[in-house]
């Protein structure tokens, strides 16, 4: 197909006839050849059906290496492992041993965490070390550890199992930031992705930040990282988080400019002190107010951000997606979020928490206080119809 920009809309139209017609081999993308032509890789055992378009000069081609796409790439891995694994039991395979091998998992440096789900079959237990010697081995790694339940002790510790290696720390890249952890004692959210390039982004130089929920340092790094802040305080009462939010801020080179405080933050003693304060906890940040509304300094405020999930009810099937029902702002929404909009659940709680806070604040300094909302931020889906949402509020006194 010619790949002049006059014929891009003609090749689009071939490739989603090609797609819908279920002709296209997904194991292979779409490749740029010599003379400006593009080419779809199409399944040779249906070219028989194959009908192209009058209006555009095609011709079938061979290619001796065809670039592999990105998910037959993500699946070749799992493949593989089936088939050394298939090799090891021989005729022992089945069904329920080829559910019980696992198509993704987490890789932390040259560890592999995999789920909670993968080898749980009696038939592996024959193989013993020797299936997880197997597993690195496949999947480029020198350890293998398998997750469990997070235990239920309010710190949201992980229950995993070290399977190959001797040591469970691991180092982690996100942005040009290195975080470490153990596997077996923290988890990494990758999920807060956005977020901390958000936060990454944010005009904090100078400032002074508390960090309420600091964990391994999800937001503390990218604040002092990236968003330039003079100084953070970082609170987190476990331990294990602890220990490893104090290596990475050596790995980073940022530890002469942040102070942990290691237990509740809610007994946090500081007073008066910051620009900024990040209350990164879910479902609800809710407890962390009053102490937020204190450590803020008293005389010119600063920003919140404020994190909670918030039930949003599914919209109305009349309403359809692309809509201008749809993608219509509400109105004082602040900046426009997922979906093209502030939904008006998420700005009915945004404007609660804003009175609360308010409130909160004219009672601590028995005076006037304005709280203001700059933006609505969707995380992500935490659950269906359920969204993590990151209020930046805005709070100053009112001058006499």
């Amino acid at each position: 197909i010619p790949a002049l920009a006059t014929e891009r809309r003609l090749a689009q139209r071939l490739r989603e006839r090609l797609e819908e017609e279920q002709l296209l081999d997904g194991q292979y993308r779409l490749q740029e050849l010599p003379g400006g032509r593009m080419a779809l890789p199409v399944l040779e055992e249906k070219l028989s059906q194959l009908c192209l378009l009058p209006e555009m000069p095609c011709e079938l081609v061979r290619i001796q290496d065809p670039v592999p796409s990105r998910a037959s790439r993500r699946r070749a891995p799992a493949r593989a492992l089936r088939e050394e694994l298939r090799r090891l039991l021989g005729g022992s395979w089945s069904e329920e041993l080829e559910q019980d091998v696992p198509r993704a998992w987490q890789r932390h440096g040259d560890l592999v965490l995999l789920g909670e789900d993968s080898f749980r079959a009696a038939p592996w237990d024959r193989l013993g070390p020797a299936l997880w010697e197997t597993v690195a081995s496949v999947l480029g790694a020198h350890r293998v550890a398998r997750r469990g339940r997070v235990l239920p002790d309010g710190m949201r510790t992980p229950n995993v199992t070290l399977l190959l290696g001797q040591d469970g720390w691991v180092e982690h890249v996100d942005n040009g930031i290195r975080y470490t952890f153990d596997v077996t004692k923290c988890m990494f959210s990758p999920g807060n992705i956005t977020e901390k390039l958000r936060v990454a982004s944010l005009p904090c130089s100078g400032e002074v930040l508390v960090d309420l929920y600091a964990g391994i340092g999800y937001f503390t790094l990218p604040f002092l990282v990236h968003a330039g802040a003079a100084f953070v305080h970082a609170c987190e009462w476990n331990a294990h988080a602890v220990e490893a939010l104090h290596r990475a801020l050596v790995l980073n080179g940022v530890q002469d400019r942040c102070r942990v405080h290691h237990g509740d933050s809610r007994q946090l003693e500081l007073r008066d002190t910051a620009d900024r304060v990040n209350l990164g906890l879910i479902p609800s940040s809710e407890e962390g107010w009053p102490v937020a509304c204190r450590v803020l300094k008293k005389d010119t405020g600063g920003v919140l951000h404020i994190h909670h999930n918030v039930e949003t009810p599914p919209a109305p099937t009349s309403v359809l997606r692309g809509s201008p029902e749809a993608q219509e702002p509400t109105k004082d929404a602040g900046k426009e979020t997922v979906g093209a909009r502030v939904r008006p659940e998420w700005q009915r709680w945004a404007e609660a928490t804003a009175t609360r806070i308010q409130g909160l604040l004219v009672e601590l300094h028995g005076r006037p206080w304005h709280t203001s909302i700059l933006h609505v931020e969707a995380v992500k889906s935490y659950a269906p119809h359920v969204h993590h949402l990151v209020l930046d509020l805005e709070c100053r006194p009112v001058l006499p």
